[in-house]
């Protein structure tokens, strides 16, 4: 019992969080695409239409959250953050700036379908669903020519680190300039700072194990940060409760690329998800650092 309540509250993604947000509440031009996944996994987004010749790609974090971004609309064991996230909101500038924007569900997330029988892998297997979202622009008939930029989010950003290391992933395509990497963290350092007592997190391990021959300790995203081939801005809360700095400044230090470190200092707050969700607040309401890196790098 214990083992299946870990698993389901930190692993697999359960009841998707809907879709609470819509572009048509910012007056954005947009319409709804699906893709497909090398595996097969049909992913959902949203194509925001702006410039045809420059793209961000907007990768989202995991399991309580969707291409819409977070809201208590769905129970959860923990309280999470007092307020809802959208995400529409960094749309809304980067649109205005000229970017075209896809948004879209990760696997086991929100509209997209499930797969590893609904358990998130903080990126290995999200990995799939990066390359096929830049597959889907690079083959499009209005944005093939387009440059493209990564806004990758917690596991989001994890997915794209291992797509960046996959013989079929983002190396091998020349279109994409730059990527903002928001709060990394792995499976490993996670577990690590939920303190949970020692014989849940057994418990847990052996759960997930019986249910899934994916192995999270050792399948992590962060051998591949030296694969990462294109300036990478990287974003940080120093107050986020499962930061872990030498975690972060490792990560910093092993991409071997143009790069920027950003602490932010948002004070911690009582009930407020271990505070991590407010780096991603901070998105929607924070344009210029954003705007000043996707500016300088995503370029024809």
């Amino acid at each position: 019992m214990f083992g299946k309540m870990i698993a389901k509250n930190l692993v697999q993604a359960g009841e998707a969080a809907p879709l609470f947000d819509n572009p048509s509440n910012y007056d954005l031009q947009f319409e709804d695409v699906s893709f497909e996944a090398i595996d097969g996994v049909n992913l959902k987004g949203w194509l925001i239409k702006g410039d045809t010749d420059k793209v961000i790609i907007q990768s989202h974090f995991g399991l309580y959250c969707s291409r819409a971004g977070y809201t208590n609309q769905v129970k959860r064991i923990a309280k999470g953050y007092p307020t809802d996230v959208p995400f529409l909101r960094q749309a809304k500038y980067l649109n205005n700036a000229g970017y075209t924007v896809l948004m879209y569900d990760m696997r086991n997330h929100g509209e997209s379908d499930p797969a590893m029988d609904g358990y998130a892998s903080y990126g290995p297997e999200e990995a799939k669903d990066v390359i096929a979202a830049v597959d889907f622009i690079s083959n499009h008939p209005e944005y093939k020519n387009a440059k493209i930029g990564l806004l990758s989010i917690c596991m989001g950003q994890g997915a794209s680190v291992s797509a960046f290391g996959r013989k079929d992933g983002l190396k091998n395509y020349d279109n994409i300039q730059c990527m903002i990497s928001v709060q990394p963290l792995d499976y490993k350092h996670f577990m690590a700072k939920m303190k949970i007592p020692g014989f849940l997190k057994k418990s847990g391990d052996k759960y997930i194990k019986k249910h899934t021959d994916f192995d999270y300790y050792e399948n992590t995203w962060r051998p591949n940060v030296k694969d990462v081939s294109v300036p990478t801005l990287v974003i940080q809360n120093t107050n986020d409760g499962f930061f872990d700095r030498g975690f972060v400044e490792g990560v910093y230090n092993d991409l071997q690329v143009e790069k920027e470190m950003m602490w932010l200092d948002i004070p911690d707050k009582k009930n407020q998800g271990f505070n991590r969700m407010a780096a991603y607040d901070w998105l929607g309401t924070h344009p210029e650092p954003i705007l000043n890196w996707f500016n300088k790098h995503v370029k024809n």
